[in-house]
């Protein structure tokens, strides 16, 4: 158990329902071209092919991730609670870049 006030290092960075099911919605398109990708390597496809649909799974990726960040922020701001982990999501933020 964390000592009063400090924030919990494996605390859940909240998401409310509707930036949860967009995040959802935005990693299963990922999903499917990383399952493209695959199908692309596994069917003997062009290297190039392949390698312009990795850089554009690689960007959705990372995009995910900023949105996933963002959003915990805007809920920690908009609901500031003293045992938020602020450097957790610092951390996580800047582990993205």
């Amino acid at each position: 158990m964390s000592p009063a006030g400090a924030a919990d290092p494996k605390a859940p960075v909240g998401l409310d329902p509707a930036n949860a099911a967009s995040a959802v919605r935005r990693l299963r398109r990922i999903e499917g071209q990383v399952a493209g990708v695959i199908g692309m390597l596994e069917n003997g496809r062009d290297c190039r092919d392949v390698v312009v649909q990795v850089a554009a799974a690689s960007r959705a990726l990372d995009k995910a991730g900023f949105a996933i960040i963002a959003s915990g922020l805007r809920e920690c701001l908009a609901k500031p609670d003293p045992g938020a982990a602020l450097d957790e999501l610092e951390r996580l933020f800047l582990s993205l870049a």
